[in-house]
């Protein structure tokens, strides 16, 4: 059986040189990343092209891989980004598809799969593909969303990330959405939360939010998945994105739930 590759969404460590970051990534033991390119971070939109390489080279040197990166959260994909992604060798650039107040559902479906459509033979060329994450709120937030939206394209250049945390908040059973995103699905989020009362039974109205936890501690049963996915014969790296609402303790959370999923995936 391969031997599963774990990677960590770099977000919380924004602030971080690119030679701490590769440091850091590497003691805590992954094998690679996914890399935010985001304003005000190490690689920046703006510079994609001559940025991306250095922190190729750079996170290398510590051997750290960039399996993904993460655009401007509903950002529209450029070709230069697909460019740099195919001359790094990053194979899966992840976003997320916002569904705003007042749109139609499958108005928008249709507008992203047209903006899709578009790029794919820069996709195809560069052996590059964007993967689209569930997310919970006013986003394509379900599996059968995803699949809705997915449907026209070969996974090699349009493919599912699952986020079962996300599909958890919506509601839905692990087992039915893993088999409803399973023929798109190049990529998995290990992470967990549970919904959280903001204010007490004498409020006129009751007020719940998100509370991002450890992998042991939310909706998502993490077990459940694993054995989920591994059933149906899941090879692909796992990321896990180091999202908790309390970040004080941030290295031991991340340490703690990337220690757990290797025992999930049976690796030492």
């Amino acid at each position: 059986m391969t031997k599963t590759k774990f990677t960590v969404f770099t977000k919380p460590w924004r602030s971080h040189s690119l030679e701490d970051l590769g440091a850091l990534v590497a003691r805590l033991g992954f094998w690679g990343v996914e890399l935010p390119i985001r304003p005000g971070f190490q690689v920046e939109p703006e510079q994609v092209t001559a940025q991306l390489p250095d922190a190729v080279r750079i996170l290398g040197k510590s051997g750290v891989t960039i399996h993904s990166v993460s655009p401007p959260m509903r950002s529209k994909i450029t070709s230069e980004l697909v460019h740099a992604c195919a001359d790094t060798n990053v194979r899966i650039i992840r976003i997320c598809i916002g569904v705003p107040k007042g749109t139609g559902y499958f108005q928008r479906i249709a507008e992203v799969q047209k903006e899709f459509h578009a790029l794919l033979p820069v996709l195809e060329n560069g052996g590059v593909a964007i993967g689209v994450q569930n997310h919970n709120g006013h986003d394509l937030s379900h599996a059968m969303g995803l699949r809705e939206l997915l449907k026209p394209f070969d996974p090699r250049q349009v493919c599912a990330v699952w986020d079962p945390a996300h599909t958890a908040l919506s509601g839905e059973i692990p087992e039915h959405a893993a088999e409803i995103v399973w023929p798109h699905l190049r990529m998995l989020n290990l992470k967990n939360a549970y919904w959280r009362r903001l204010n007490g039974p004498e409020s006129p109205a009751a007020k719940y939010g998100v509370h991002w936890t450890s992998g042991r501690q939310g909706l998502a049963p993490w077990r459940e998945i694993v054995e989920i996915v591994r059933a149906r014969g899941y090879t692909a790296p796992v990321c896990l994105p180091a999202e908790y609402s309390d970040e004080t303790d941030l290295e031991r959370l991340i340490g703690d739930d990337l220690a757990f999923a290797k025992s999930l995936f049976d690796v030492i």
